[in-house]
């Protein structure tokens, strides 16, 4: 992705990071702007309209898919995302957007939040069902976060079938991967969590295309 080299620079919303770090992903394609993609930002986000990295920080994951969407309608795409205690000891949920001046917006971003992975599952599902890719994943207190996103203006969408494996034994993960890569999921994603009852969780996401009707 292109930046513009004569003046990199970030801005900061609404949070300290205390060493927080972000895991990076890979960005895929963005671009039907509005004639003044600042226009599409909150008013505590235009500041950052010159900018080329604006950092969104919420402790309700709901809230978030709404800030990520506004600033994707003002040509940024998702470059880094972690859940995690910052200031005061508050869980919030930290993305990092960049934005190329060159390109204008068409990605359109999903996010799911959920303590219970059967859930997780279902609306994975329902999302890859609409065309919506997997980009990244992290864990927020017991909740787990998935972000994904699709291109607004294709004509078809290509689904796509999500399998989520949980367990609090990485020995058993190992022999479901197996499994699910010999059935042809390719691996997208991993996250340890804290599970609803206690203890840590390990939470796998594969996807594999859905091919014929």
């Amino acid at each position: 992705m292109a930046l513009r080299a004569h003046q990199p620079s970030a801005v900061i919303l609404g949070v300290s990071l205390l060493g927080l770090t972000l895991s990076s992903c890979s960005s895929s394609g963005v671009s039907t702007a509005p004639e003044n993609p600042a226009s599409a930002l909150s008013a505590s986000q235009q500041v950052a309209a010159d900018h080329n990295l604006l950092l969104l920080a919420t402790v309700r994951t709901s809230t978030m898919q709404r800030e990520m969407q506004q600033a994707a309608d003002a040509g940024y795409s998702l470059a880094g995302i972690q859940g995690g205690k910052t200031a005061w000891g508050t869980w919030e949920l930290v993305v990092v957007m960049q934005r190329n001046p060159d390109s204008t917006p068409r990605t359109e971003y999903r996010l799911l939040a959920t303590i219970k992975t059967s859930t997780m599952e279902e609306e994975l599902q329902r999302a890859g069902n609409a065309g919506f890719h997997y980009r990244t994943q992290t864990s927020l207190d017991k909740e787990t976060v998935v972000i994904l996103e699709r291109n607004r203006d294709l004509e078809s969408i290509q689904r796509i079938e999500y399998k989520l494996l949980a367990t609090t034994k990485t020995s058993t993960m190992q022999q479901e991967l197996l499994a699910a890569t010999a059935a042809g999921f390719n691996f997208s994603g991993v996250t340890v969590a804290e599970h609803l009852f206690g203890g840590k969780e390990v939470v796998t996401i594969l996807s594999r295309p859905v091919t014929g009707n």
